[in-house]
């Protein structure tokens, strides 16, 4: 226990400096992808677009590969051969003299990015089965943290330079590689350990290992949706708000900041205390109630100052990934939840390559010239798929509770 404690704050700092980078190159590579291909902004766009993509589809690829790796090897190497490719990224970007090298330095954040399904395993590891929402809420509150402060940082370093922010961040993150190799414990023990596979790290046969638990290819298929529903916000955000209530650059960034606030706090200490109460399975259902409502509200709001109410009172929806991966990663072996863990991460990256395409779709059709103005249809038909994803995990808990109800014989009839 002595050591437990520095090791989850090890990973706390792992996952909010995975975020932070994300966030630090948002403001940072339009301009960057610009000055190296001698263009303009729209020619520009194209390229971050493809970045993006790229990004996300490394994350799609290799989350099950690290995941089952650290199945195998132990949490501990993979994370921090994951956080010393992170710091060595940076360099490259804050060196990358043409945009192919740029695309290079893209490929490899999406590879070591994907040590969320390593870390996610290392918490359940380490955490009860009773706190282990509250431990996955950890991940929840280190992206609200690193969702502020990875934007600010960015722009604010930029001022000295393109390649200053990637610099500082290369330093921040191999100074955490120091300090992971000094405090961070292994937290996989030799005998839940399990041979490393291809076809277990591959990513489509880990999304079909789902389906040996029913309840985690249920809450895994909701999670999808969710997740697809969720990508509106950076898809739509900056355009919708600008189009709809006519928002400057310093209002987006204030909204922004406030999303990335009240996600750290009902993350950090509002999950574990609301599902410790009502309970993992409850909580989840209220979660994603409350983010139907708040996605139906983003679209319906007349006025802008209404979203700022709604992005305080729609952060309760944060208490249902936590609860999702509490259920899951108690449905689950041991020396399966690496795996597991990077199954669900190739799940969300799948939504984050196709979400953009169909949020930004909907959003030019309701703006079109000559159509009926109404840019709120694309956070209603989000609340839409999130209700989805509301009755899919009903079925899979309805199902679940039958397949756990006694067969009735004659020996062992129904009660009357």
């Amino acid at each position: 226990m002595p050591r437990r404690q520095p090791a989850i704050l090890f990973i706390f700092i792992t996952l909010f400096l995975d975020v932070f980078g994300f966030g630090l190159v948002i403001p940072i590579i339009p301009k960057l992808v610009q000055q190296l291909q001698h263009g303009n902004e729209a020619q520009a766009a194209g390229v971050v677009a493809w970045l993006l993509s790229l990004f996300a589809l490394m994350q799609f690829i290799f989350s099950p590969v690290l995941g089952s790796l650290s199945d195998h090897f132990g949490r501990r190497p993979v994370i921090l051969t994951s956080l010393f490719g992170s710091g060595i990224d940076y360099l490259l970007l804050a060196w990358a003299p043409t945009l192919p090298w740029l695309f290079l330095g893209r490929i490899i954040s999406g590879i070591t990015a994907s040590n969320f399904s390593a870390a996610g395993a290392y918490i359940a590891d380490v955490t009860p089965p009773e706190k282990r929402a509250a431990g996955f809420g950890m991940i929840g509150a280190a992206f609200g943290l690193g969702f502020i402060v990875g934007p600010a940082a960015g722009g604010l370093l930029a001022h000295y330079g393109l390649r200053v922010p990637f610099l500082v961040s290369a330093g921040v993150t191999l100074l955490n590689w120091v300090y992971g190799a000094l405090v961070l414990p292994e937290s996989l023990s030799k005998e839940n350990r399990r041979p490393f596979t291809w076809a277990s790290a591959h990513p489509i046969d880990a999304l079909a290992t789902l389906r040996t638990w029913p309840v985690v290819a249920g809450l895994a298929g909701a999670l999808f949706l969710v997740n697809i529903a969720h990508n509106i916000y950076p898809s739509l955000w900056v355009l919708y708000t600008s189009a709809r209530y006519g928002w400057s650059t310093t209002e987006v960034s204030l909204s922004l900041a406030l999303v990335g606030l009240v996600t750290a706090i009902v993350q950090a200490g509002l999950a574990g205390k609301i599902l410790g109460l009502i309970g993992e399975r409850a909580g989840m259902f209220a979660g994603l109630l409350v983010m139907v409502l708040a996605m139906c509200g983003y679209g319906l709001s007349p006025t802008g100052w209404m979203i700022y109410v709604i992005i305080v009172l729609g952060a309760v929806n944060g208490i249902s990934n936590p609860a999702a991966q509490a259920i899951i990663s108690q449905a689950v072996p041991a020396n399966q939840q690496g795996a597991i863990q990077g199954a669900l991460n190739s799940i969300a990256s799948i939504a984050s390559i196709i979400a953009p395409h169909i949020w930004s779709g909907f959003f030019s059709w309701s703006i079109a010239p000559g159509k009926r103005f109404i840019p709120g249809l694309s956070f209603l038909v989000a609340g839409g798929v999130t209700l989805g994803a509301v009755g899919l995990v009903w079925r899979t808990f309805r199902l679940e509770k039958i397949a756990a109800a006694p067969v009735a014989t004659i020996e062992n009839p129904p009660p009357s």
